[in-house]
């Protein structure tokens, strides 16, 4: 009786197993296609009560595991209509965990006025999100000119309410040389400490307000202070965030 139930028992997953077999047969299961999609963000784009304009925007295009990365960021004076573009990255990258992706491309530093400076680079970096949901961007860069230095962004989104959120922001830029020509000392050359409180209206269009504390430390701070400028300062702002 035992070996019926067996036999019986194998038959009817032979026969499964064969149906199934003849069901992808024809009506094999598709791949998808890769989805692609991107989206243009103006982070900052804001006005200081030193009639400074300062701007950051970053845009991507790609899937959900690679994607190519165009930032921007740098600020112009309209006091004495000089400035810099303190960063603008071309960059590629790949998601290496659920949060964070490993970037690398070129850069290229410049300012402009009374004395143009410029260079060249090579980036490599990380970006994501870090426990507690910090958003994390770091990058190393290595010039035309063989100096090494880098930068390190954090920053965090804390929900007031569902439209009102205000956001710390970190920022600092270290070297392991001095580079004078675009104005960087060797060692940590500052660091920014900012608040900005925005209302949503669309997730797209935010206003905002807020204002930052820059300290210049180490070699950045002796140069300035050689040169008769503040190694320390606040400024208020006021500005726009969108995205689309």
């Amino acid at each position: 009786m035992l070996k019926k139930i067996i036999i019986i028992s194998l038959s009817i997953i032979g026969l499964s197993i064969a149906e199934n077999n003849e069901k992808y047969k024809f009506y094999p299961v598709k791949k998808m296609k890769p989805l692609y999609y991107g989206q243009f963000l103006f982070d900052r784009l804001e006005y200081n009560d030193k009639n400074n304009f300062d701007y950051e925007i970053t845009s991507w295009y790609g899937g959900d595991y690679r994607r190519i990365w165009i930032e921007l960021e740098g600020e112009h004076s309209f006091k004495n209509e000089e400035g810099n573009i303190e960063r603008l990255d071309l960059l590629y990258g790949k998601l290496i965990s659920p949060f964070w992706d490993i970037r690398g491309g070129i850069g290229y530093t410049s300012s402009y006025g009374n004395v143009s400076k410029d260079r060249t680079m090579a980036v490599i970096g990380l970006k994501g999100l870090a426990p507690y949901y910090f958003e994390i961007d770091t990058n190393f860069r290595l010039t035309s000119k063989g100096e090494i230095y880098g930068d390190f962004e954090a920053e965090y989104d804390l929900l007031l309410t569902q439209r009102l959120i205000l956001q710390p922001r970190l920022d600092t830029k270290f070297s392991f040389s001095k580079i004078e020509e675009i104005g960087i000392g060797s060692g940590i050359n500052n660091v920014k400490l900012s608040f900005r409180l925005r209302y949503e209206f669309k997730r797209e269009f935010a206003p905002y307000i807020g204002f930052s504390y820059t300290k210049l430390l180490g070699v950045t701070k002796n140069s300035a202070e050689q040169a008769g400028k503040d190694t320390s300062y606040f400024n208020s702002l006021i500005g726009l965030r969108m995205w689309f």
